[in-house]
């Protein structure tokens, strides 16, 4: 029997929710244990653990979809296993098997089954995977233990309103170090970035633009988001750097791009005082797929790209493919998609 919620579909935004179960495995003695399915939604853990006083942790962010028949799917779930792994690896925790992770992202999905928003309310189930190092340990080395788990939460539609442009602002602040942990999802780079959101946000923008940490010459992420732009002559371009997170979104439409709108497309230097090149531009990333981007303001100017009001032709274009395939009502390329 399906279970009968509460639930104000149309009301809901990105807080917490419990839902009834979450996946939780873990690492000792140089392996893990089977995992299990609990409804227990707190962790336990040493005051010692190295998550909480040197940072080693990392995770993921992903969604499962209520398709118009009714169906569950998954998108891309494989490369959020993918970027995990390399996540794992930069922090010196045990890896997760690509296996392991889908089949953990599934089992949540399946028990929580009757959180996933229905199909046309534009909500969608959040599903956040999780690794941090546990066990009792002061030294500044890799734990001796590691939780892993996987919770989710309904969320809903990122634009109330529709699909409008916002505003960001440059920031003075780097948001990760040329070679540090800038490629990989760790809770580093999020608790570096609060200070400069706080400042946009106070001087009315969505948020900040990031720059590149060598030379504060050339963009690199949006708030917690990649950046995209269409140039003049037709182009999809993205910054290329090695302290930008890959984003799954940012692959996904620099394919459609290429492959159903027929662009040329490019991962490139993109610098702050060239903004002209561009007729659109955008933020890409899980939360909200595209966020059109009105204006950029920089030495005391904002220069608008389409427009402050209205979505540029070819941001919505890819909005729209990508959600469709997302929901089920246009066919992806193969391997995007994981049916329950």
């Amino acid at each position: 029997m399906t279970k009968k919620l509460e639930i104000n579909w149309d009301q809901l935004g990105f807080e917490y929710i419990k839902t009834d179960y979450r996946y939780l495995s873990f690492w000792k003695d140089g392996q893990w244990d089977e995992g299990v399915l609990t409804e227990d939604n707190v962790l336990h853990l040493g005051e010692a653990a190295p998550c909480l006083h040197y940072g080693q942790q990392c995770f993921e962010g992903l969604k499962a979809y209520r398709t118009k028949n009714g169906e569950i799917q998954l998108f891309r779930v494989d490369q959020n296993a993918k970027r995990f792994q390399d996540s794992c690896q930069r922090l010196l925790m045990p890896v997760i098997p690509e296996e392991t992770f889908i089949k953990a992202c599934l089992e949540v999905v399946k028990a929580n089954a009757a959180y996933i928003p229905p199909y046309g309310t534009g909500g969608s189930l959040y599903i956040r995977p999780m690794m941090i190092g546990v066990g009792n340990s002061m030294a500044v080395k890799p734990a001796n233990e590691y939780i892993f788990t996987v919770f989710c939460m309904p969320v809903g539609a990122y634009f109330k309103g529709g699909l409008t442009p916002v505003n960001f602002m440059v920031s003075d602040y780097d948001r990760a170090a040329c070679n540090g942990t800038g490629q990989q999802k760790v809770g580093g780079n999020y608790a570096a970035s609060m200070l400069a959101h706080e400042i946009a946000v106070k001087n009315g923008f969505a948020d900040c633009i990031y720059l590149d940490p060598t030379t504060h010459t050339k963009i690199e992420e949006v708030g917690a988001a990649n950046f995209f732009g269409i140039t003049r002559d037709n182009r999809f371009v993205t910054p290329a750097s090695p302290s930008i997170l890959p984003s799954i979104t940012k692959y996904s439409l620099l394919y459609l791009a290429e492959h159903v709108l027929g662009m040329a497309v490019s991962e490139e230097d993109v610098f702050i005082d060239e903004l002209d090149i561009f007729t659109e531009a955008g933020a890409c990333g899980t939360a909200a797929v595209i966020t059109p981007i009105g204006g950029i303001f920089h030495h005391n100017r904002l220069h608008v790209f389409y427009s402050e009001t209205a979505v540029g032709p070819v941001t919505k274009k890819l909005y729209d493919t990508l959600t469709a395939i997302q929901l089920g009502d246009l066919a992806g390329p193969e391997g995007w998609i994981t049916k329950l």
